[in-house]
């Protein structure tokens, strides 16, 4: 053996050495034991278009969106429904609430492609024609909104609260609102607005 060899006799595998062998026995393993590789799973990039159809304020849309697109923003920007605000985009300030399946929901949190088969309702979708919905009136009769930027929220919010208990408390009106920031605080004129849309209501 000449000085060379014996030299890496001595140091033994060499690290590159090392990480071949075991590939090899790894391979060889896996043809013993008929082993199959798995495919790797379909990822979506996510500006690649889908299809969708999202049933808003009683009608039917199809729709081209990317997976990652909100609820806010194809509303907004896909159907002109600008009745629905963008505010913090973050799920905290309410802005942006609308009604799905009757239960109020962040639109800014919720992609469009999750509300399929659902059925959405935004401010617009509340009126009867030119006519203001008993919460949207109730608002206007008792000047529950100062800046007004939060405001559709807001009445998105009471008009679940109502869908889902007609007759609220005021502790349970407070509560169905804590979701929804008025950054004016025209919290108890919101209040009242409600229980006035509970009157409303009843016709």
């Amino acid at each position: 053996m000449d000085k060379e060899g014996d030299e890496k006799a001595r140091k033994g595998l060499t690290r590159r050495g090392f990480l071949q062998l075991m590939g090899a026995g790894a391979m060889a393993s896996a043809g013993v034991s008929g082993a199959t590789v798995k495919p790797a799973p379909v990822v979506v990039e996510p500006t690649e278009m889908i299809k969708i159809k999202l049933l808003v304020n009683g009608r039917r849309h199809r729709l081209l969106v990317e997976p990652r697109w909100s609820l806010l923003f194809v509303l907004r920007e896909r159907l002109g429904l600008t009745g629905t605000k963008v505010g913090c985009e973050r799920g905290e300030c309410g802005a942006c609430t609308v009604l799905i399946n009757g239960q109020p929901f962040y639109a800014c949190m919720t992609l469009a492609v999750e509300a399929e088969g659902k059925e959405i309702t935004s401010l617009e979708g509340l009126m009867k024609g030119e006519d203001l919905g008993p919460v949207q009136q109730a608002f206007l009769e008792h000047d529950a909104f100062q800046c007004g930027y939060c405001t559709p929220g807001q009445i998105m919010a009471v008009e679940g609260l109502l869908r889902s208990n007609p007759n609220p408390s005021s502790e349970e009106i407070r509560r169905g609102v804590s979701g929804n920031l008025c950054r004016c605080a025209a919290y108890e004129h919101i209040f009242r607005a409600a229980s006035r849309a509970i009157e409303l209501r009843r016709g």
